[in-house]
């Protein structure tokens, strides 16, 4: 075993025999251990294993009030499943049935008293040497992971962003700040959570919303950047969108894309049915119903080529007359309630006052 093993080892020695104890301390102090800890009452191992976590133990078999098999025992479920603590069992004699015991239940070795000063170093050297081992490689195996998570996350966050920019790409085209997107993602996250959603499916919507409009970088600009009423023909190809968005993030192995795909298709539905694709109420997945939402009211608040910026009056107004129509009616009479509405003013400024939204933005906004 490394020489630094030897030197930290934490090695507790439980023996209710005085002598035993003295004569294990003076072995091990000579081979360089220097970390041990004695006790000769067994009702003490469990609280002194909780607070010092041994590497090793040696442990007694036959002593008053626990014998070492019940100490075992006591020891049992606070070894981590699949950690390797050794148990060096202590024993003048022991007959079959209970070294089968002690086995099951975390022996791994058997000293036989009276000690041979070469057999104690040699088996605690062994099993020491297995337990640094052990402990360097799951410490291997930890650092391991974390690079495999975090890798993981460069690239679920680099495929994102790329999908992102190319959302804001195409906002660009008809939004000459490039935000509504973001505006929508924010609003669309703190609709989600005042619905009080899972955090998780939370966070889910307010990155998948961004991308809502993304079906938009295959319409025209004479169709797009139109500043007044669409004909019926250019509407109808208008409506492509939401199909193109869809068809751009389909087949995606990654839930927030899978989710994009799901709103960039759906966000046009009404509750009433005579949306895009003719579903109704429930039928619209719960995401695209706060999409649409979040989608309207920030549309309606900010100028277009074909309209201008409409007051929070009015647009509240229009999300309540729309209730049961276009909105589903429980999302609009939450964001309708004067605990919602109490935000949306300081949501507003600080919409228009940031180049870069943040997810904090909803906390700010008191919503």
């Amino acid at each position: 075993m490394p020489e630094h093993c030897a030197n930290t080892a934490r090695i507790l020695i439980v023996d209710d025999q005085e002598a035993n104890v003295r004569l294990l301390e003076k072995i091990l102090q000579r081979a360089g251990y220097t970390n041990l800890i004695s006790i000769r009452d067994p009702r003490e191992v469990l609280p002194s294993f909780i607070e010092h976590q041994p590497d090793l133990i040696l442990l007694d078999l036959n002593m008053p009030h626990l014998d070492g098999l019940a100490v075992m025992r006591q020891l049992e479920p606070h070894i981590p499943k699949g950690a390797f603590v050794p148990i060096l069992v202590l024993t003048a004699e022991i007959l079959p049935a209970a070294k089968q015991t002690a086995l099951s239940i975390g022996a791994k070795d058997f000293l036989t008293k009276p000690f041979d000063t070469v057999e104690v170093l040699l088996r605690i050297h062994n099993l020491l040497e297995t337990r640094c081992l052990y402990v360097k490689l799951q410490h291997l195996n930890e650092t391991l992971e974390a690079k495999v998570e975090e890798r993981t996350r460069e690239l679920e966050d680099a495929q994102f962003e790329m999908l992102e920019r190319l959302a804001r790409a195409a906002e660009f085209r008809d939004d000459d700040t490039g935000q509504h997107t973001q505006r929508v993602g924010q609003l669309a996250g703190i609709v989600a959570r005042a619905a009080e959603l899972p955090e998780h499916q939370c966070e889910l919507i307010r990155q998948a919303a961004k991308l809502h409009d993304i079906g938009k970088i295959g319409i025209p600009d004479r169709i797009l950047l139109k500043p007044g009423k669409l004909l019926a023909e250019e509407y109808a190809q208008m409506k492509f969108h939401t199909a193109w968005g869809a068809k751009i993030l389909a087949a995606s192995h990654f839930p927030i894309i899978q989710l994009a795909a799901e709103i960039a298709m759906f966000h046009h539905e009404k509750w009433d049915g005579t949306g895009y694709n003719g579903i109704s109420g429930e039928q619209i997945p719960l995401a695209a119903r706060i999409v649409t939402l979040a989608d309207v009211f920030d549309v309606l608040t900010h100028a277009r080529p074909y309209k201008n910026a409409w007051t929070l009056d009015d647009t509240l107004a229009e999300i309540k007359s729309q209730s049961g129509r276009l909105f589903d009616p429980k999302l609009a009479e939450m964001f309708l309630s004067d605990g919602f509405q109490s935000g949306l003013s300081c949501l507003l400024e600080i919409f228009d006052s940031h180049d870069s939204l943040r997810p904090q933005l909803g906390a700010q906004a008191g919503l």
